[in-house]
């Protein structure tokens, strides 16, 4: 009976109450990034963190994504890059570097360059990636001869991957954000993944850090267990815990030393 009354109020307050596993996705907005038409940002990075892994075998995917925009505030499409956990690769890890034309529509898919990168599905976005659990990765998007590259670093053995390029128009970018894309239960075991270093790149060489990140939760019951939070290093979004930070909160980064 009770759990007929919460399913009950949920969908009064609007929420959408599903059993089932659902996409669900969770973001930090970019704050303090000051854009500078006659010195557009060319470039943007930041380092992740999957601090723990997921125990499931749902799709979790983490990424960075941006605008690509022209000096009127034109957009041509906007992409993401990050890691997955994806069963359809070697040890369920991925790297993906993909985008739309169009943001609002996912049929808009951005042709880019053939990555070096194996793929156990021949996914020309996703390529297999054996990212390791907490191990710092840098994800970073740059301006290139035929579009934007995107590329990952493992900070610890100092190696960098350039992933591919994507063919998109634009001499700048724009709208940063961070995200954790998740497909599994909301009472699936925790997982964690941390953000840092959010820095973008001007044409001049002039380089911004965010200052703080905007968390914004999807609605639904199942996803009341989403949790953001900031420690010494940087913001951990995680999953099946209690919310301490309410929607729509600033959080406030540390300092980059």
């Amino acid at each position: 009976m009770l759990h007929r009354v919460v399913r009950l109020i949920d969908r009064l307050r609007g929420d959408a109450y599903d059993d089932r596993p659902v996409g669900g996705g969770f973001h930090l907005w970019w704050q303090g990034i000051v854009a500078d038409p006659a010195d557009p940002i060319t470039a943007c990075e930041v380092t992740i963190e999957v601090l723990r892994e997921p125990q499931v075998s749902a799709l979790y995917f983490w990424a960075m994504q941006m605008s690509f925009l022209d000096g009127h505030g034109h957009q041509s499409g906007s992409a993401h890059i990050g890691l997955q956990w994806n069963r359809r690769h070697s040890n369920s890890r991925a790297v993906n570097w993909g985008g739309y034309a169009q943001a609002s529509d996912v049929t808009s898919i951005l042709e880019g360059s053939r990555s070096s990168l194996p793929s156990a599905p021949d996914d020309r976005n996703t390529r297999d990636y054996p990212w390791r659990s907490a191990a710092p990765y840098r994800l970073a998007v740059r301006r290139s001869e035929r579009g934007w590259l995107g590329s990952v670093t493992d900070v610890e053995r100092s190696s960098t991957v350039e992933i591919r390029e994507l063919f998109a128009g634009g001499d700048r970018l724009g709208g940063f954000v961070v995200w954790s894309e998740l497909f599994c239960a909301g009472t699936d075991p925790r997982s964690s993944v941390r953000w840092s270093r959010p820095i973008v790149h001007h044409a001049s060489g002039h380089t911004q850090s965010a200052a703080a990140m905007t968390a914004t939760y999807p609605g639904g019951a199942q996803w009341r267990r989403l949790d953001t939070r900031v420690d010494s290093v940087g913001i951990t979004q995680l999953t099946d815990c209690r919310r301490l930070t309410p929607h729509q909160t600033a959080l406030t980064l540390p300092p980059i030393g």
